[in-house]
């Protein structure tokens, strides 16, 4: 199998062309053509590319196996900010997301999703020894401090939703800016899935996981993000092409050796949980 990064410019150029007349299959296309492009945020370890511009991470490697399966040989690899996926994916920039994308009632209103592939609970990433004592989102809410969310993550939903005040809130375009303001001084913590966060962790001698971390419960329910892929309203065929593949798949010994380099394993199953059931409001 064969891996091309693509420029966003040169995309964006084509675009238009590409989303005017939008495939009526395009799971027989891609078999007919064997390629297909995807689309990851260059958010370790869910999606991203190496140096040598190859597809790395959670989703892309589970990506690659479902699509060679597919019959799909060949994969080119766009790389955007997270709060580009589903804009640059409706505009026909690339055919699937590939980019551990959490599955949201608001989400499913713009993409389809595969079932999931993975369940991940929420984190901080804060200076070490965690000055300002912040262990979950009740602390952001109670006192005088700044957390930091990545544009189009769910985190900032978790914000609003578990009633911190919004002036409180800072959004930036990725975890790497994230980080930078973070030893900065300009948040007192980084929100995210607690898996980004201890990776972040890992390669920063300045910065900590917080621990422990309070279970973030917002009405009464405890907050679990579910992973998957997303694909174009009307995509139907390709979705559950992918579906049936990930159902022979997911958790199978193949899969756990595959994403364990990336931090998931057996403890990150999603168990029987649905994208429609976590599609419903």
């Amino acid at each position: 199998m064969s891996f091309k990064t693509l420029n966003m410019v040169a995309l964006s150029m084509a675009a238009a062309t590409i989303s005017s007349v939008a495939s009526a299959d395009t799971l027989a296309d891609i078999k007919k053509s064997g390629d297909i492009t995807i689309g990851v945020a260059n958010e370790v370890p869910y999606g991203y590319t190496t140096p040598s511009g190859e597809p790395a991470g959670e989703s892309p490697s589970i990506a690659l196996h479902v699509l060679n399966k597919l019959g799909v040989e060949d994969v080119n690899v766009v790389v955007t900010e997270f709060g580009a996926l589903i804009p640059g994916l409706k505009a026909g920039r690339f055919d699937v997301i590939a980019a551990g994308m959490y599955i949201t009632p608001k989400r499913c209103k713009q993409v389809l999703f595969s079932n999931p592939t993975y369940s991940i609970g929420e984190g901080f990433l804060v200076k070490n020894g965690n000055p300002k004592d912040l262990h979950g989102y009740a602390d952001v809410q109670a006192n005088d401090v700044k957390m930091g969310v990545m544009s189009g993550a769910v985190e900032y939903g978790y914000a609003k939703d578990f009633g911190i005040s919004m002036n409180k809130i800072v959004t930036l375009p990725d975890y790497p800016s994230g980080v930078a303001a973070l030893k900065a001084g300009r948040i007192d913590a980084l929100a995210g899935t607690s898996l980004t966060m201890a990776t972040l962790a890992q390669k920063d001698d300045r910065v900590s996981l917080a621990q422990p971390f309070d279970e973030l419960i917002i009405d009464g329910k405890s907050v679990k993000g579910y992973g998957a892929y997303g694909f174009r309203q009307g995509d139907e065929s390709l979705r559950d092409a992918f579906n049936k593949e990930l159902a022979s798949f997911i958790a199978t010994p193949e899969h756990i050796d595959l994403v364990t380099e990336y931090g998931f394993g057996q403890h990150t199953l999603p168990g029987n949980m649905t994208a429609e059931q976590l599609c419903q409001p």
